[in-house]
Formats: C-alpha cells, structure tokens, sequence
C-alpha cells in the first residue's frame, strides 16, 4: 500500500519587520513605490505542500511517496525528510535551478510582503510509478506543478486510482476546464470555504452539482472545523479540535489531508477520517512553521478522545 503526495516542496524565509510598512510609503507616490525594510530577524522552514503533508503522515507512521521537484540545495530538505521514514525516490532533481522559494515579511500590524520564486516547482515530476497498485493505493494531488495538477488526475482515473483533489493556492491559474476535469471521478474534493467559492465561480457549478462529480467534497472552515458532504446526500459536520493556544495557522491544512488520509489508508470511512484530519491540524497550529510539531501515537490518540471518544482500532 502506498499513498502518493504531489505538490509543491519549498523553503519558507520568515522575516520580521519591526515597524509598520505604511508608514514608510508615501500614498501619492504609489505609481513609483522604491522601499527597503531593514528586518531584525529572519528563519528559514521547511514547506511546500507535498513536504507538509507527507511530513505529518510520517508522524502518523506511514511513508508516502512525494511526486514533487527541487532544486540544487534541496540537501538539507531531503536529509530531514529521510531522518522522518521518508522516501525521496518521487522527487526530481533539477540541478540548475533552487528549490522553491517563498520570502514573507511581516510588520507590527501582520501585515505581509511576499515574495515568492517557483525555481523547480515550474518543471514537472516526471514520475513513472514503477509501483502502483489500483487495488490498495490512493493518492493526493495538492498545489505545486502546473502540468502535474492537469495531468495526474487523468492518470490516476486511467490506472483507477482513488485521488484526492486539492487546489488550493493553485485556483487563480487553474480555468474552468481544468477544474472540471481534475474534479471529475475524483474520490474527494477538498478546499477551505473561499476557496470552494471560487471553484464555483470559476466552473459556474453550484455545490450540489460538484459533488455529483465527486464522491465528497470536504471543506475546512478554521476555527469552525470542516463540513463533509457525500454524493449520497449525508452532511457531517466536524469540530476544531480545542488547543490551547494557537500560535501559526500556516500548514494546519496540510496536517488535516495528512490526518484525512491516515484514516482512508486504514479503512475509515471519510466522515471518519476527517476526525484525524481535525486531531493532526491542531497539533500544527500550536507551532510556528509547517513542519515543527511533534507527538506520539499517544497523545494524539489522547488528544482525539478528548473530543471525539475512543480511536477507532487499527489506526496505528
């Protein structure tokens, strides 16, 4: 059994400004904006969507495979992905370019500047999946690579796979056909509430018709939880799970398909699964950085009673 991640590998640069970035623009001069922000701290994390994925379901203990690109100083990245279990042999080395790259500064006031370089996001895996097997895989097809996002939905309906849609901060380049046709057959849709909006706005279906598309279309809500409708008419609805103190939401997401997809792997049904979904966001949120949360089986078996009574069996 396999689970196959694609999507995006990145470094994430942090820096803080200590000041607030309007007061240093002068609003008649906007047209010709030329500012430089002296920042007094800066840390460098790990990202990407395919990486925090696959690095919360290694804490779950599994070992997907990342269908992904990186760049010439991807070292260091891929060193901590195997010190976690993690294979590498779905990644492609692009040797003339950096890994992704995503430059934030934020002020006082939260508000951000960023930057952000494709580097090897902008060429294809080119995976061959010496290994799939259509009778116990399941795969998931999140933001990174253009031509990865339009063609491994084809790819997985073809060798009849179970893939999990997630477009996310991909949607501004994705059009009406290309939504459709990832949608389309696809096991599951999944999406934060804007962003489900605007598949609609972009596809000019109602939800009701996606999920006719679809076997179930989750969506996230924050601190609402997340909403799990199925093409056989049920609505579940699926609480946050409590934290006690929530200290960066960036990755919390990823670290739900990683809970959703444990539980799919291990039988749950996907109402089901998103309770993991639920219990694997809330330990991200308690972290600054996507891959900086830790637990054991444990306490995330603790932590998931604590709202939704005993684990299922066979989870870890």
């Amino acid at each position: 059994m396999s689970i196959y991640i694609s999507g995006s590998l990145a470094y994430d640069r942090i820096m803080t400004f200590p000041g607030n970035f309007q007061d240093h623009i002068l609003m008649d001069k906007l047209h010709m904006i030329n500012v430089s922000f002296m920042v007094d701290g800066m840390d460098e994390r790990r990202g990407g969507c395919a990486g925090n994925i696959a690095y919360s379901l290694a804490l779950l203990g599994e070992s997907p495979i990342i269908i992904s690109a990186a760049g010439r100083d991807f070292a260091p990245y891929g060193k901590a992905l195997e010190a976690k279990g993690l294979p590498l042999e779905g990644i492609r080395r692009v040797e003339d370019v950096f890994t992704a790259l995503c430059y934030i500064t934020t002020d006082l006031n939260s508000n951000q500047i960023t930057g952000f370089y494709p580097g090897a996001m902008g060429h294809a895996s080119g995976y061959d999946f010496p290994n799939l097997n259509a009778e116990t895989d399941m795969a998931i097809v999140s933001p990174g690579n253009m031509e990865d996002m339009r063609r491994l939905p084809i790819f997985y309906k073809e060798k009849g796979v179970p893939y999990i849609f997630d477009p996310g901060q991909q949607l501004p380049v994705l059009n009406r056909e290309d939504l459709l046709a990832a949608i389309e057959g696809s096991f599951a849709c999944i999406t934060n509430d804007y962003e489900l909006n605007m598949i609609c706005k972009t596809t000019g279906k109602t939800e009701d018709e996606l999920i006719g598309r679809t076997l179930w279309l989750v969506t996230t809500l924050g601190a609402d939880g997340a909403v799990v409708r199925g093409a056989d008419g049920t609505e579940t609805r699926i609480p946050a799970v409590p934290v006690s103190k929530v200290v960066d939401p960036t990755g919390a997401g990823d670290a739900h398909r990683a809970g959703l997809l444990k539980g799919l792997v291990r039988g749950l049904s996907l109402p089901e699964a998103a309770r993991l979904g639920a219990v694997s966001a809330s330990f991200c949120l308690e972290k600054m950085g996507t891959q900086e949360h830790d637990y054991t089986p444990e306490r995330f078996c603790q932590r998931y009673e604590e709202t939704f009574g005993p684990l299922p069996q066979g989870i870890f």
